[in-house]
């Protein structure tokens, strides 16, 4: 039995409430159970330098956790004066796996910031801001169309992303902390609307695992992710 009393292939409730800041071009609340993000897309007119005269624009992304998240208060990043290695890393994993769905010539010379703040954690915080992230993008992209100033849908696919792992010795769908803290293998799974695998991150934590458990999880991860889609759909609709 789950602590949660999920089946093993049940993932948490979902629900992405958009249009929640007033001045963002793009922003969601995501909710994946006790996972609470909230996402925001900012439009800038410019492409990094790097990306000087290429006619691609890029993606990137900035995560964070609010002090009282988490179940002890963790101090804010800026008053200690540095991003833990953990912060770099979740944000670049959002930030490659939102380039993943988007065509960046259909972009143009601009760039699109998409900030996930972590409002309260209880396990898969990045890939709440993955999957809510897309969301804000795509609201962003849509004013961009929408004023006229690119001529194509630079989006081409969903972008959505979940936790599977081995718990108690059995391969389950969308880990909590209760679960996650435990398990013996621990993966993440980012894959498009159409199944196409953007990113896996998978690590024995406890024990390691076999090809077999390995697909066992990624089947979840398929089924997990078209309900997420479904939900990314439902909220854009």
């Amino acid at each position: 039995m789950r602590p949660s009393g999920r089946q093993l292939n049940e993932p948490r409730k979902v629900s992405i409430e958009t249009g929640v800041t007033m001045h963002a071009e793009g922003s969601c609340l995501i909710k994946v159970g006790n996972t609470h993000v909230l996402c925001t897309a900012t439009l800038e007119d410019r492409a990094p330098s790097f990306l000087k005269g290429t006619g691609l624009g890029w993606v990137t992304a900035e995560y964070g956790m609010l002090p009282r998240a988490t179940n002890s208060r963790t101090k804010r990043e800026a008053a200690i004066g540095k991003q833990s290695g953990r912060t770099q890393e979740i944000q670049r994993l959002i930030g490659r796996s939102l380039r993943a769905g988007i065509d960046r010539s259909a972009l143009g010379e601009r760039q699109i910031v998409v900030d996930c703040d972590v409002i309260q954690a209880d396990g898969g915080t990045r890939c709440a801001s993955i999957t809510g992230g897309w969301v804000a993008l795509r609201l962003a992209v849509n004013k961009l169309m929408k004023a006229g100033l690119i001529v194509s849908d630079p989006i081409v696919d969903h972008v959505a992303a979940i936790s599977c792992g081995i718990y108690g010795g059995q391969a389950v769908c969308d880990l909590d902390y209760a679960e996650d803290s435990e398990a013996g293998v621990d993966g993440n799974f980012i894959l498009t609307g159409r199944g196409k695998l953007c990113e896996v991150q998978m690590s024995a934590e406890g024990a390691t695992f076999t090809r077999d458990q390995m697909n066992q999880l990624m089947d979840l991860a398929e089924a997990g992710v078209a309900e997420l889609v479904a939900a990314q759909k439902a909220a854009l609709a």
